[in-house]
């Protein structure tokens, strides 16, 4: 089962000597048993605990049976540790797993949905941040003067829509253009990978770069992007357009080894919103691609906004627990590495239509499964908890504890949150003040 691989895949590498000499910052470190080992620095760090570090590390050295250190010692030991190992962990112990026998969610059967999404990450204010990350400056917001700057990071994540995993995800320089990371993003994908994105990819070299790869891709035009697109915005034509694009640079396109014309279809959808949307693909093929299709294709990509969602909120990157530029990353990428597990512990729970586990004695501790109307999911908020609650027991025992496994799926199981299909929500956007209430004095910190 995916789940007992992550599980034993997890705990391998990080009872492993030889991950903490592959990615130890020199060589003088990890260069023999010591304590604490690389799996025990990174224990804390996979935690992600709003608590203080000490109060955290306490914790630990009673786990692992070692005396209390303080959060500069465990600072300093971090610093050993490239944030690489948990790159590594995450694609070994999730993104392996999930396709490696091939059984896996695809689109049509044949399509792997790949969603590719930036955001910002508000970083520590400290110089080795500044120099090595950059930062954003801000006004006032009354005449528009530079306030200040802030450290800030551009993430970028390719994610697999129906499989709820990052198939790859990059910490770059806050100015970066969306569409650079993204391009090394391409190399991590396959033939048949369908690539949603959304309008700040829209140009002419970020589909010919697909094109080049043969990869698949959708995505929303800006109204003033190209001449068909403002035509089709319009009114004018039919909803499906194909049409031979040339770059506004033949030099430039040139040099940058992108083709001198692309041949792409331009889908005209209307959403619930009202409003015109104009998509760019690669799908030319009209008759097994109508243009009617094309909007649920391009809202497979809120799978991605969703994803940042679940990182923000739940798992909350921001809460770092250093101040360099090392330990900055190491946090990320340890976000994304849960938010993989989870998802593949999760995965057969969430597959069970209509059921919902509740207790039916609590005297006795039984639970019956009883059917609903609804399909129920694993709430996050739960399970990011339980996982984090028991990360050391879940990742790092040298024997497998099938007991603690058990009690999290227990745990997965309750307070289920249900999920009405083809419901809508408006977007409101609200106002700096109401945000800051909100996360200051309304929302709950789960973990």
């Amino acid at each position: 089962m995916k789940k007992e691989k992550v599980v034993d895949i997890s705990r391998e590498l990080l009872d492993d000597d030889q991950s903490g000499c592959r990615h130890r910052k020199d060589e003088r470190f990890f260069t023999r048993k010591r304590i604490p080992t690389s799996g025990q620095v990174a224990m804390p760090i996979l935690k992600k605990s709003v608590k203080s570090l000490q109060l955290i590390l306490n914790g630990f050295a009673g786990f692992f049976n070692l005396m209390p250190v303080t959060g500069g010692a465990f600072t300093q030991a971090r610093s050993h540790l490239s944030h690489t190992a948990f790159i590594e962990l995450d694609e070994k112990a999730v993104v392996s797993v999930v396709y490696e026998d091939g059984v896996y969610k695809r689109y049509r059967g044949k399509f792997r949905p790949i969603g590719m999404d930036g955001s910002k990450v508000i970083s520590p204010d400290e110089e080795d941040i500044r120099k090595e990350s950059g930062a954003i400056s801000y006004t006032d917001g009354k005449d528009d003067q530079t306030a200040g700057s802030k450290p800030q990071a551009t993430a970028s994540v390719m994610y697999d829509v129906p499989n709820h995993v990052s198939t790859d995800s990059i910490s770059g320089h806050p100015k970066a253009y969306e569409a650079d990371p993204a391009e090394r993003h391409l190399s991590r994908t396959g033939a048949n990978d369908l690539i949603p994105t959304d309008r700040n990819y829209t140009s002419y070299r970020y589909p010919g770069r697909m094109i080049m790869r043969g990869r698949d891709s959708v995505g929303r035009c800006p109204e003033k992007s190209f001449g068909a697109v403002r035509e089709m915005s319009e009114g004018k034509g039919e909803d499906s357009r194909i049409v031979t694009l040339k770059p506004s640079d033949m030099k430039e396109a040139g040099e940058s080894g992108l083709p001198e014309e692309l041949t792409v279809r331009f889908v005209r959808v209307k959403p619930d919103t009202g409003e015109t949307e104009i998509s760019v693909t690669s799908l030319i093929d009209e008759s097994p691609y109508p243009a009617e299709e094309f909007r649920a294709l391009y809202n497979m990509r809120r799978g991605v906004e969703t994803f940042y969602g679940v990182l923000k909120t739940g798992l909350n990157p921001e809460n770092f627990t250093g101040k360099t530029s090392e330990s900055v990353k190491q946090d990320f990428y340890a976000a994304i590495y849960l938010t993989g597990s989870e998802s593949v512990l999760t995965g057969e729970l969430n597959e069970k239509p209509g059921k919902k586990t509740c207790q039916s004695d609590r005297n006795r501790g039984e639970s019956e499964e009883r059917s609903y109307k609804h399909q129920y999911k694993v709430n996050k908020a739960v399970s990011f908890n339980a996982i984090k609650n028991h990360v050391s027991d879940l990742f790092y025992p040298e024997n497998r504890n099938d007991v603690i496994s058990e009690k999290l799926e227990n745990m997965f199981g309750m307070n289920k949150t249900c999920v009405r299909k083809d419901r809508k929500t408006e977007r409101k956007k609200h106002s700096s003040n109401r945000l800051l209430n909100y996360h200051k004095r309304v929302r709950k910190i789960c973990l």
